[in-house]
């Protein structure tokens, strides 16, 4: 005897309820004569006739068609229960979630972020990557990630991309440092020229002063070096203004850069629900930046 499966059950219930191979075929979506054909194999493997047609012509179960049926119900419900579970499990906040941003953003913002939505999604789990580097979310280096740019064609069309908002930049110095308008200037390192801080900070936009003896390659380290007084830069205003110990300096005539801020996540998992209140979340906190 063939090994049974759900497709060859499915039928035997069908026609149990219906009380005919149309009826059967109407309710699955298939021709009747698939019905009665699939019926005929599966009593040749069973090797026992499973319906009977009574006095009004209607298929009834035999003695082993409803013992047969009896089991494919039991069969039903457990794909359905299995189902539904699945369906649950994948619309709630439970889970792991790898999130992946620059250090500045991980540290000052998802961080301190992170308490209230944890509270709110108790089943969930956090594994932040603080990274400078574009981890591969198409080999799963991460489930998303936060980019401070608008994501090109090599991104890869595995993933979708949503924009959060924008981080807009001012100049901050130590609060502590007397005439903190006159301390040199701290830049990024050469490598690091494209950002457009860097440049900003490289180039005749920038107020009068010298470079600071100092260089970094990333705004983490230059918000270090200024909260330890060793000049002034530019910062990010959503991390800026929420530290006690800096403080603001006008920015000149020329405008200060911004940096978009965009969300990716791939597109296989988007539809979790983890993945959506993360996703929801991290709006939350860089919207509007």
């Amino acid at each position: 005897m063939h090994g049974l499966d759900w497709n060859d059950l499915r039928f035997v219930i069908a026609v149990a309820r219906g009380g005919s191979h149309a009826a059967a075929a109407r309710a699955l979506r298939v021709d009747p004569t698939t019905v009665g054909r699939r019926i005929t194999q599966l009593e040749a493997a069973l090797s026992v006739p499973l319906f009977s047609r009574d006095a009004r012509g209607n298929l009834v179960p035999t003695e082993a068609g409803a013992l047969v049926c009896a089991r494919s119900e039991q069969v039903e419900t457990t794909i359905g229960d299995l189902k539904a579970r699945i369906g649950e499990t994948a619309a709630e906040a439970a889970g792991t979630v790898r999130l992946t941003a620059v250090p500045i953003v991980v540290n000052h913002l998802l961080v301190p972020g992170a308490a209230p939505f944890l509270a709110q999604h108790p089943r969930l789990r956090l594994e932040i990557v603080a990274d400078t580097r574009d981890l591969n979310l198409t080999r799963r280096d991460a489930d998303m990630a936060i980019r401070l740019a608008r994501p090109d064609a090599a991104t890869g069309s595995r993933l979708l991309a949503r924009r959060l908002g924008a981080l807009r930049y001012g100049v901050y110095a130590a609060r502590e440092v007397a005439a903190p308008e006159t301390l040199p200037w701290i830049t990024y390192e050469p490598q690091m020229a494209d950002l457009p801080q860097a440049a900003w900070l490289a180039g005749p936009a920038r107020p009068g002063g010298a470079a600071a003896n100092i260089a970094l390659n990333d705004a983490d380290g230059l918000l270090a070096a200024v909260r330890a007084g060793l000049g002034r830069s530019l910062l990010p205003v959503a991390v800026g203004d929420g530290l006690a110990d800096l403080v603001r300096l006008p920015e000149g005539t020329a405008p200060t850069p911004g940096r978009e801020v965009w969300l990716l996540t791939h597109q296989d998992l988007a539809h979790l629900g983890r993945i959506k209140a993360v996703a929801a979340w991290c709006e939350g906190l860089l919207a509007g930046g």
